[in-house]
């Protein structure tokens, strides 16, 4: 424990940048705020010094054996007895990247196998009753990864075979078959001496559909915020995508996610957006995007695919009227919802319930089968606009739990 005659707070700092590292919310405001919290008590009292900390850098239920594990790490006064690395009365490791665990394993005189341990990929037989190591870890929940599975979760995603439906343009090209091309046909045969020698045919080019997506990044959706930033990164690296994030504001990172390399990407996307794990507003969020986006993006029979668990502070019946308004001008409307993949879930919060009769599909987004899930119904889009949204749903999400179709809401507007 820290002596009043030791120099406080650039310990603290260092603390502060462990649980950073380890995920959890340790920026210059926490760190005020501890500075304010260690000031009102007593430093020599083990227990208060801990609690005090924990007060002000654990928010949520599930950071708290990661703070607990970090403190014993860096505050626990070296043992001579202990072999090295042991961390006394814990032995749970941090989620940190090999990288960082052996920097900090370096820098606090400990074993890099204890804080790297369970950064280890998990180990599955090559085989178990009938699946892959790659299988399994399709089907894991995304919540439920250790850093080493994210990175293989990365790699899996940036190969998806993702590929959007196509929609068919007012723009014209030739063909073998289809309407008849009669300027081209006359013109060729007004080389010929007037006379019609062969009929040119023409018909609609096709265009892959662009995609817009709103991610909510609030507080809630925080432990599933990396990987779904992960997942927009691969789809805009092939796909024509505008991206949003949003907790009580929303915010554009469309260019931010098109650098090529992930890690700065996904920096960028760190450092650009500010309120990162706040509070939930998706009304006020769509809202904003209806006022000064959707004419820009929603051209061209775009799809439409929020991401968010519908946890809400604002009022339904404002998300309700902006989905109305949104969904006026897209092609389809796709909710995703990373609890839909928990067993027993039901979507009763004011957000969901104001939401789903709005929705074309609502699907779940746990983990990577989920996702491949949104990439079959994403490439199954008719080109044109009339389309089944009962059968679709009922044949491509595979869920038990499915939206009633939009016009059990009453038909708003038209599709692009």
């Amino acid at each position: 424990m820290p002596s009043e005659s030791v120099d406080l707070l650039p310990r603290l700092g260092a603390f502060a940048r462990l649980l950073h590292d380890a995920g959890l919310e340790a920026g210059p405001r926490r760190l005020t705020d501890a500075t304010r919290a260690l000031g009102v008590i007593d430093l020599k009292q083990q227990g208060d010094f801990r609690n005090a900390l924990r007060s002000v850098f654990v928010s949520r239920k599930e950071d708290l054996p990661t703070f607990e594990a970090a403190f014993d790490i860096f505050w626990a006064p070296p043992d001579p007895r202990a072999s090295a690395g042991v961390i006394p009365g814990r032995s749970r490791a941090l989620p940190l990247s090999p990288e960082r665990a052996k920097a900090w394993a370096n820098a606090l005189g400990l074993n890099a196998s204890q804080m790297n341990r369970e950064q280890n990929p998990t180990e599955f037989p090559a085989r178990s009753s009938g699946y892959s190591a790659e299988e399994l870890l399709r089907h894991k929940d995304f919540e439920e990864m250790t850093w080493a599975e994210t990175e293989q979760v990365r790699r899996l995603l940036e190969q998806a075979p993702w590929r959007v439906g196509e929609r068919r343009t007012r723009r014209l090209r030739a063909a073998r078959s289809g309407r008849i091309d009669l300027r081209r046909s006359a013109r060729h045969a007004i080389r010929s001496s007037g006379e019609l020698m062969a009929l040119f045919h023409r018909k609609p080019r096709v265009r892959r559909r662009p995609l817009v997506l709103i991610c909510d990044v609030s507080g809630s959706m925080e432990r599933y915020s990396r990987l779904l930033m992960i997942f927009a990164h691969a789809i805009a690296r092939r796909e024509d995508l505008e991206a949003f994030v949003f907790s009580t504001r929303l915010t554009r990172i469309t260019r931010l996610l098109r650098q090529r390399d992930l890690d700065r990407a996904l920096d960028s996307v760190s450092k650009g957006v500010r309120d990162f794990s706040g509070g939930t507003r998706i009304g006020d969020a769509i809202g904003d995007f209806n006022r000064h986006w959707a004419r820009r993006v929603l051209g061209h029979g775009a799809v439409v695919i929020i991401i968010s668990d519908g946890w809400d502070r604002g009022d339904p019946a404002q998300l309700s009227a902006e989905l109305i308004h949104l969904r006026r001008s897209a092609h389809r409307l796709i909710w995703l919802n990373p609890l839909l993949g928990s067993e027993g879930y039901e979507p009763l919060t004011r957000g969901m319930a104001a939401a789903l009769p709005y929705c074309d599909d609502f699907l779940a987004a746990h983990n990577v089968e989920a996702l491949d899930d949104l990439g079959r119904l994403l490439a199954s889009l008719p080109p044109s606009r009339g389309r089944s949204r009962g059968a679709s749903r009922a044949s491509l999400t595979g869920l038990s739990r499915k939206v009633a179709p939009r016009e059990a809401a009453g038909r708003m507007g038209t599709d692009g």
